[in-house]
């Protein structure tokens, strides 16, 4: 499964869990705009790690941007190695 499909999944898993309606995930939708709030991404990020292994949030490097989007988020998970 790629890391695109395990991260929208693992967010409308999230969504239906925490009763949340998502809106169309696509890449330019800005993160606040999924109605997930910090809980939301909390374990998000979480179970990503749990199940992929990846972690780009404790990345020291100092160039690190907080991911936007939805695609900055999906693209911050792809160029980390496992």
């Amino acid at each position: 499964m790629s890391i695109r499909i395990k991260i929208t999944s693992e967010m409308q898993q999230i969504a239906r869990e925490l009763n949340i309606m998502l809106p169309p995930l696509n890449d330019d939708l800005p993160l606040q705009n999924t109605g997930l709030d910090s809980l939301g991404f909390a374990l998000l990020v979480a179970r990503l790690e749990d199940e992929i292994g990846r972690d780009p949030f404790t990345n020291s490097d100092d160039e690190f941007e907080f991911p936007l989007t939805i695609g900055d988020f999906v693209g911050a998970y792809e160029s980390v190695q496992a």
